[in-house]
């Protein structure tokens, strides 16, 4: 058996997609569904009972976060393998039995993620290096997205590979990671401190200090719209992609450098976004068309890097949840 494990808020329509194109595409895998729903104010718990009762709901009367909404689910899995699915991704047919086949014929795999489409068909970075200080400047100036196909330049996404076969990587998103069950049983589930963001890369960094690879495989296709729970954040900013919440990216960010690399990381790491908004703060002093409200983004982003430094005291502490 096989256990899928989607977490929802606020996305019934689109997990009513996603559940549809799961069932189309598992190929006649035996599998048992669970939907975690992070007490969603759109019914999506309710649509999910009327529409697909052989899903197994857990529903929450509050907003656990990504990390604990899987690990309610991870307690009760019967699979061998667990596949985490995002509400807002929608399985390619074979994706699944492709996952499984990998992870079958390369038993010191602890975890693989699949490739990655957007809806207009473009290829979403899929296979990741763990993050650092220097991928972050390297982001920030642009020079990353500037030179995609850059070994050096963007480093951290394997700039040049063509995502056309398996390749041994240092993390994968969740938005479709298939991880073995044993491995979960050994090394633990999701850190829970990781309200969202982060928590898979924790979680990756674990497996690879306990021996465990970690794959891209690219016949395991999804369709991925972004941000999609996220979004439905209407009292919070956003990154410039629009798909992640800047304070909650922030938190978690500081939260696994400390736990993981230790202060100076951390402060690197901060350093160098608090040294970029800065310049283009002074930069847009200067007078220009559009220099005021680039200058007060800069300002509003400086002003939210110290809050959440503030708020996780320097990465050792996570915040009450809800965030």
């Amino acid at each position: 058996m096989i256990t899928i494990v989607i977490v929802s808020y606020n996305t019934r329509d689109i997990l009513r997609n996603c559940l549809e194109a799961l069932y189309r595409g598992s190929g006649g895998i035996d599998m048992e569904v669970f939907v975690v729903d992070n007490d969603s104010r759109d019914d999506s718990a309710q649509m999910v009972r009327e529409t697909f009762p052989q899903v197994r709901l857990i529903a929450n009367n509050a907003n656990l976060g990504f990390a604990a909404a899987n690990n309610q689910a991870f307690r009760q899995a019967k699979g061998r393998y667990i596949v985490l699915l995002n509400p807002d991704a929608y399985v390619g047919p074979s994706s699944i039995s492709n996952a499984v086949a990998f992870m079958d014929s390369n038993p010191g795999c602890g975890l693989c993620g699949g490739k990655i489409i957007s809806p207009e068909g473009r290829l979403e970075p899929s296979a990741r290096r763990f993050p650092s200080p220097l991928s972050k400047l390297l982001t920030l100036s642009g020079l990353s997205a500037k030179h995609p196909g850059s070994p050096i330049l963007n480093r951290h996404e394997f700039g040049g590979f063509a995502h056309d076969h398996p390749l041994e990587v240092d993390w994968v998103p969740g938005t479709f990671t298939i991880v073995r069950k044993k491995m979960l049983d050994e090394i633990g589930a999701f850190d829970e401190r990781f309200f969202i963001y982060y928590e898979e890369t924790d979680l990756c960094l674990r497996a690879k200090q306990a021996g465990w690879s970690i794959w891209f495989i690219p016949d395991a296709e999804v369709m991925h719209i972004g941000g999609a729970c996220s979004k439905t954040r209407k009292d919070k900013t956003y990154d410039e992609g629009a798909s992640q919440v800047l304070s909650f990216r922030m938190r978690s960010e500081w939260l696994y450098y400390r736990k993981n690399h230790g202060i100076i990381l951390l402060l690197a790491s901060a350093g160098v976004e608090l040294g970029w908004h800065a310049l283009r703060y002074l930069k847009n002093l200067i007078p220009s068309p559009g220099a005021d409200a680039k200058k007060a983004a800069a300002s509003a982003t400086i002003s939210q890097i110290m809050r959440s430094l503030k708020d996780t005291k320097l990465g050792t502490l996570s915040p009450q949840t809800p965030w």
